[in-house]
């Protein structure tokens, strides 16, 4: 990585229709290769009930710490691109899909535009991202709070780890 400092950044990986596993551990190397990002850590697979439009398959669900040399504009980009790669339509919003990739943070950030809002601006009402989130980073605060603590209000009742552990995303396809 050269040139721009590093940022931190967290971004949420899902999917519920053919491998998402395998979609989200091919995204995750993508990204990891792109000179300008590099995983950090990653949590265990969780599978998680729909949200929003229920009448479809359950999601598999991750979330994904990264350091970056990207704008949060160009990592926004870049996951998309990802995205597109990987086959993601966008038909139905939270409707089924291949892949989703969210930024949630960028570091302290806040920004507020109609294509990028940071942080994400739904988050701490999704126990599929708290759950991860906080899993691989437990000492994040959000709107002076925990995530652990946010976490408490939600119902994660549904939410269970399918995949335990972080390495499950630099495995060969076969073992996924």
């Amino acid at each position: 990585m050269s040139g721009h400092s590093k940022s931190r950044a967290f971004l949420c990986l899902g999917g519920n229709i053919g491998e998402p596993a395998k979609a989200m551990a091919a995204a995750l190397r993508a990204l990891n290769e792109d000179e300008r990002v590099s995983v950090l850590q990653v949590s265990s697979i969780y599978r998680t009930p729909p949200w929003g439009v229920v009448d479809q398959p359950d999601f598999l669900n991750a979330v994904a710490e990264i350091d970056t040399t990207l704008s949060a504009h160009e990592l926004l980009q870049l996951c998309l691109a990802t995205e597109s790669a990987l086959k993601r339509e966008r038909h139905e919003r939270w409707g089924p899909r291949v892949i989703d990739i969210d930024l949630l943070l960028y570091d302290e950030e806040r920004i507020e535009e109609r294509d990028l809002q940071v942080p994400h601006p739904r988050m701490l009402e999704r126990a599929f991202v708290l759950v991860p989130l906080s899993e691989i980073a437990p000492e994040l605060r959000l709107e002076g709070r925990a995530i652990s603590d946010h976490l408490l209000r939600l119902d994660a009742s549904g939410i269970e780890r399918v995949r335990a552990g972080g390495g499950w995303w630099t495995m060969q396809e076969q073992a996924l």
